[in-house]
């Protein structure tokens, strides 16, 4: 089954990085196109593309809203407060809701600049 990864904070502000499956159905999205298998769908604020350099890094920073991070090119690590460190490349998906606490930190590996989606989301999931 397809998974994102998901970024958040406890009660205590302590980010951490979690799994998450995601369903599907069959769904009559676009006819008279055949069916296809459809998620549950999130309304969504703005969006945007995000671009940084080759070895980008940050600081320890909370994000600034609840976002879909989807990296288009480059890849990215993100190191949660609790000490777990991930690697995101071209066609991962992280949702960041580490939106108070202490945060994480963000670099862009390798020598390739990274370019991805961003999707600031209206609602809780």
């Amino acid at each position: 089954m397809p998974k994102y990864t998901r970024l958040f904070s406890d009660d205590a502000g302590e980010s951490h990085f979690e799994d998450v499956e995601i369903e599907f159905a069959s769904t009559d999205y676009a006819p008279p196109a055949p069916p296809l298998d459809l998620s549950n769908v999130t309304d969504a604020k703005q969006i945007g593309f995000m671009r940084a350099p080759a070895a980008w890094s940050s600081d320890w920073h909370p994000s600034a809203a609840r976002n879909f991070f989807v990296v288009l090119s480059g890849e990215w690590e993100v190191t949660a407060s609790d000490g777990e460190t991930r690697s995101f490349g071209s066609g991962s998906a992280l949702l960041v809701e580490d939106t108070h606490g202490k945060g994480h930190t963000s670099r862009v590996v390798g020598e390739v600049d990274s370019l991805a989606v961003m999707v600031e989301l209206a609602t809780e999931i």
